[in-house]
């Protein structure tokens, strides 16, 4: 599975769950999470991988800090983890 497959059935399931999973860019940082999602009474970074994939050290530095800072955050790289991550929302 693509890392492309698994965005794709991410977005549906979040649309699925009631949210918006908006693609995020940031050319001055590197690192920051692919989506942006908002679920109701929630916000959460999330980064997507193909099944497999790690995380870069730029990151796991934003995911850090996004902990840090007490932000939801989830890496998350195939249609189970998707399933389970919104069944423990």
């Amino acid at each position: 599975m693509l890392e492309r497959d698994v965005e794709a059935y991410f977005r549906k399931s979040v649309q699925g769950a009631g949210g918006v999973a908006f693609k995020f860019t940031s050319p001055s940082h590197r690192g920051v999470a692919d989506r942006i999602v908002c679920l109701p009474g929630q916000t959460w970074f999330v980064e997507l991988k193909r099944p497999g994939g790690r995380l870069m050290p730029l990151q796991r530095i934003f995911a850090d800090e996004m902990k840090r800072l007490g932000q939801l955050y989830a890496c998350l790289s195939s249609k189970e983890e998707i399933d389970e991550w919104l069944k423990n929302l």
